[in-house]
């Protein structure tokens, strides 16, 4: 088991840097360029809502990513300290998507059915004001 942290400001301007540490990571994994891609797009709505729901964007709020690598697995936790989204009621209704056409439904609030849609496993925590997405990604042969 291998664990890569990294810690980035609470801003939207460094999602990126966590997006190329990824694909850095699953490379050396041997993840296909199909799962790499879904799993950027999954990190990076997870930590997009780090950035809104978190406890802001002053240059002392922060956003953790941890990378461990198991058995034909990544796992990656991402937190932060502040509010959390309403992840119980957003997992609840998440699955399925509901069948309203795609015009009809409301202005974001997709992260989560995004998530769910392209990782193999989804998990939301709150503890002591602290939020913590944990996204898996099994290595298929």
């Amino acid at each position: 088991m291998k664990e890569i942290r990294l810690q980035i400001p609470a801003h939207a301007d460094f999602i990126d840097i966590v997006r190329v540490c990824l694909f850095g990571i699953a490379t050396k994994l041997s993840f296909s360029y199909e799962d790499i891609e879904d799993m950027k797009v999954a990190v990076s709505e997870a930590c997009n809502n780090a950035v809104l729901y978190g406890s802001g964007t002053t240059e002392h709020n922060t956003i953790d990513i941890c990378f461990e690598s198991r058995d034909h697995s990544l796992t990656i936790r991402i937190s932060n300290k502040g509010q959390s989204f309403e992840h119980v009621d957003a997992l609840e209704k998440a699955s399925p998507l509901p069948e309203t056409d795609i015009s009809e439904l409301p202005v974001g609030g997709l992260g989560i059915y995004l998530m769910q849609a392209l990782m193999d496993e989804v998990t939301v925590e709150t503890n002591d004001n602290i939020t913590q997405v944990t996204l898996v990604k099994f290595l298929t042969a």
